[in-house]
């Protein structure tokens, strides 16, 4: 299967230092690799209502929630690019994880089969320079991935707070040029052993 990267954008703000960071690290890929890029902000989705006991549930085909639905299926990859917001993802990030639970439920959509053995990967810029403040985004990213049989390829952590930060974090720019290019393990949950 040839590789698609989804990156799904999370930040509120245009041209955040988060996203100048995944598209560093996007540049590296090779040219035959797809690329799908959606802004959570220009696509949000409708809040999210739990109806796994309740109701009967259909694939999405219209309007954001068809859009992402459809993009993630087809994705190998999947990239969260989500600021760190009160030390873990973003309100759309959050959001948009919480339609894989609707997306389980789909009869003949196979969400979690389909996703098993595919790659989740992370990148955030956080104000901090001690980056374990970021350890719930990280930990949150795992454990999905782990849920759904996927690869975890980690997270790509930068500094910035103000637009254009990010660009003088010379260390992140630096681990940007190979994030994409590491083996991806398969995710595990913290208390599972190897």
């Amino acid at each position: 299967m040839t590789r698609r990267f989804l990156f799904v954008l999370g930040s509120s703000r245009a041209e955040s230092n988060t996203e100048m960071l995944a598209r560093r690290a996007a540049e590296q890929l090779p040219a035959d690799v797809e690329q799908q890029w959606i802004n959570l902000a220009e696509h949000p989705l409708p809040e999210f209502v739990d109806l796994r006991h309740d109701s009967d549930h259909v694939r999405p085909t219209e309007g954001n929630p068809g859009l992402l639905f459809d993009a993630t299926i087809a994705a190998t990859d999947i990239v969260i690019a989500s600021p760190l917001y009160w030390y873990s993802l973003s309100a759309p990030v959050k959001r948009y994880l919480d339609y894989w639970s609707g997306w389980l439920r789909i009869p003949g959509a196979e969400f979690k089969a389909t996703l098993a053995g595919r790659t989740l990967w992370g990148v955030t810029a956080l104000a901090h320079e001690e980056f374990e403040v970021a350890d719930p985004l990280v930990g949150t990213l795992n454990n999905s991935a782990a849920y759904m049989g996927m690869r975890f390829g980690g997270v790509l952590l930068g500094n910035g707070s103000k637009p254009g930060d990010v660009l003088k974090d010379t260390e992140a720019l630096a681990r940007a040029k190979t994030f994409f290019a590491r083996e991806a393990p398969l995710a595990r949950f913290p208390y599972e052993t190897e």
